[in-house]
């Protein structure tokens, strides 16, 4: 089973969530090899790769990402999974920062953003999208 997008269950338990604090968005992606745009969109049909649809929504997004105060507070190279499902591979690790939950909905609501995303659905064949709230770093776990 790929998750590509929200179930209404998920999206409902994000908005019941405190909307004030600063909200953190661990995502982990894995791309298609070749993107699947809907047969009625302009790109149905043209080749482009995962990799070449996941980066029109990058560059269509992050203006989005920008307005409402957001950014990229992390961002890694995969290399393995040592504790989870063997197999399991990403094409890209990140945190995104929003400054608060309130933030994070303006941009999925925003039309731009809403034009964005037909790129990250149709680059996309399985991800994570995990809320976190921020807290104190430190030396120990815990």
């Amino acid at each position: 089973m790929s998750h590509v997008d929200p179930t209404r269950t998920q999206f409902d338990i994000f908005k019941g969530l405190d909307r004030d604090e600063p909200c953190e968005m661990l995502n982990l992606v894995r791309l298609r090899d070749r993107a699947a745009y809907p047969v009625d969109h302009p790109l149905h049909g043209t080749g482009l790769t995962g990799a070449e649809a996941y980066a029109r929504y990058g560059a269509e997004s992050g203006p989005v990402l920008a307005k409402v105060g957001g950014h990229i507070l992390w961002r890694g190279g995969f290399r393995s999974t040592l504790i989870g499902p063997e197999g399991e591979a990403w094409d890209h690790v990140f945190i995104a920062r929003y400054p608060s939950a309130h933030a994070f909905m303006a941009m999925v609501k925003d039309p731009e953003y809403a034009r964005a995303v037909i790129h990250r659905q149709a680059a996309v064949a399985d991800s994570r999208l995990v809320r976190c709230a921020p807290s104190e770093t430190g030396e120990i776990f815990g």
